[in-house]
């Protein structure tokens, strides 16, 4: 399915919602719609959906107007926040009623296989209320897959399951989902699901889309700094900073060699993800001492909130550290890993060099 929005906008009594956007999906892919809270996710999804008309615009599907084409009329399976099952049907018969509505073949076993991905072939004679709620969620992700719609939209699906069975299912769906010929559209606030889920990302921030593309190629070059601290997690280091004829000065009064356009202006932010800090040096490297506010170890990662000379920054240590609070701690950057923004936002310089996330993916 081509999925196309033009000059679409939502307003609830005055109230913008969502501001005039475009936006043509990548048909049988995966496009994560990535943003805070608020950011106009949902809003968007239910417009795709048909569950809500845009204040302006209109939505297309492989080249049909179906703006005003209810929601019923529409193939998509949908997948909320919140669970929502047939309360008086087995799980079994949950899985199953897409596929027997569609006259399916070898539905029994299309079930058992999807229930077994999905870790609840166990509960398969359960009602939905027998369940936790994390086990009812499952049951709905594993019901609007066996419907195999042509449109899958998924808003924030796995926020209410534990940190674990989120990581192994963000797998999961990402081989389903590449297994499948549906166009997918999910919804999260975590930068980390983006990554793993690949495919494309549109990043949205109050109501605004600012930024589409290839999930890889916004991550790298995000269009602005809004970007850039939607798509960081921890979140990227912004620090104001002086042009020079040679790069720019810090607020420390170092001086960071970098190519700049010639038309750069004199005041500028630097962009300093949060696994460009390093403890390691070499002779290209600058260094910024702080003092430490608070030190957390996540996995094989160290996260590290200090007060530097540059203001507050958070770091991401590969390794476990034990750091104490209030200890004198010196770190590493690369002028390779920074980049460089306008004052008003637009991305001028993006790093020549790369390194690895916590999420396998490269930051």
């Amino acid at each position: 399915m081509e999925l196309t929005l033009n000059n679409v906008s939502k307003a609830v009594s005055g109230q913008p919602y969502l501001y005039p956007l475009n936006l043509q999906l990548e048909p049988n892919q995966v496009t994560v719609l990535l943003g805070a809270t608020q950011a106009g996710k949902t809003t968007l999804m239910r417009i795709m959906a048909g569950l809500d008309r845009p204040s302006e615009g209109q939505v297309f599907v492989d080249g049909t107007d179906v703006t005003d084409t209810p929601v019923r009329q529409r193939n998509i399976a949908m997948v909320y926040q919140q669970f929502i099952n047939y309360p008086s049907m087995t799980v079994f018969d949950n899985i199953a009623s897409p596929l027997k509505l569609s006259k399916a073949k070898n539905i029994d076993e299309q079930v058992r296989a999807l229930a077994e991905k999905l870790r609840i072939d166990m509960f398969l004679d359960r009602l939905p209320a027998e369940l936790s709620g994390g086990q009812q969620q499952r049951v709905a992700l594993a019901r609007a897959l066996a419907k195999n719609a042509p449109l899958m939209l998924l808003d924030e699906p796995l926020v209410n399951l534990d940190y674990k069975l989120r990581e192994d299912l963000r797998a999961e769906l990402s081989a389903l989902f590449a297994a499948g010929d549906s166009t997918v559209v999910y919804a999260t606030t975590e930068p980390g699901e983006a990554l793993l889920l690949g495919g494309h990302t549109a990043v949205l921030d109050k109501g605004s889309l600012l930024q589409y593309g290839p999930t890889a190629t916004v991550f790298h070059r995000p269009a602005s700094v809004q970007v850039a601290k939607a798509f960081s997690d921890p979140p990227i280091n912004l620090v104001q900073v002086q042009r020079t004829e040679t790069g720019v000065r810090l607020p420390n009064g170092q001086d960071m060699p970098i190519a700049l356009p010639a038309q750069a202006p004199e005041l500028l932010t630097l962009g300093i993800r949060a696994n460009a800090l390093e403890l390691s040096a070499n002779a290209n490297n600058l260094q910024i001492s702080g003092r430490v506010d608070l030190a957390e170890i996540s996995g094989s990662d160290t996260f590290v909130h200090l007060q530097t000379e540059l203001g507050s920054m958070v770091a991401q240590l590969t390794g476990v550290h034990n750091l104490a609070l209030g200890a004198n701690l010196c770190l590493n950057l690369s002028p390779e890993h920074v980049y460089v923004f306008e004052p008003d936002g637009p991305l001028l310089v993006a790093p020549t060099l790369v390194a690895p996330s916590l999420s396998g993916e490269v930051a």
